[in-house]
């Protein structure tokens, strides 16, 4: 489902079975930012780290680990893997940030971690390893073959849903069976 307007900013990009790159089956991917003339950029949100947890990233920057359960650390996609993204909820102000809407954030400020560990950081966040980018026009491309089902994202959605079940919960709850999607579609 290729929807008809500008940007795909704050959406989610489901992959279909027909996605022909094996790093993004079955994953959902929320699109940070969608424009004809720069690609879009977004991050996986289902794809959790197995071997780097989001304790020795806190570690490895010399900050005291909050008393509380950490979420794990996802891998955002596969440019820059090495760059920490931090997508939250709005309530915070990091020192830098991108507005993707009302709700939600971007930023890459290492301060968040800190934030966190005191009890001033924001309600809602996700660390991702990297992030998940597209030249411009290769997203449309991708969407116009059947590899991408995009869905209007929902922040409980966002933060809200077990990574394990994403992929399958997202899409039901707009009413689709993705696992048929790839018997269904095609072009009139």
């Amino acid at each position: 489902m290729v929807p008809k307007m500008d940007s795909l900013t704050g959406y989610f990009l489901i992959a279909t079975p027909r996605m022909p790159d094996p790093r993004f089956a079955r994953k959902v991917i929320y699109v940070c930012s969608h424009t004809s003339e720069g690609g879009a950029m977004g991050l996986v949100l289902n794809d959790p780290i197995e071997d780097v947890t989001l304790e020795a990233l806190y570690e490895s920057m010399d900050i005291p680990t909050p008393d509380i359960s950490l979420p794990p650390l996802f891998f955002g996609g596969p440019v820059e893997i090495e760059a920490v993204y931090i997508l939250h909820s709005s309530d915070y102000r990091a020192k830098e940030f991108m507005v993707i809407n009302r709700q939600v954030h971007l930023s890459r400020d290492a301060g968040i971690l800190h934030d966190i560990a005191v009890g001033r950081g924001p309600k809602d966040y996700r660390f991702c390893l990297g992030y998940s980018g597209w030249a411009p026009g290769q997203l449309e491309n991708e969407l116009t073959d059947d590899g991408w089902l995009a869905l209007p994202a929902d922040y409980e959605d966002l933060f809200g849903v077990s990574p394990v079940r994403m992929w399958e919960q997202v899409t039901a709850k707009h009413g689709i069976d993705i696992s048929l999607f790839g018997e269904i579609t095609g072009r009139a």
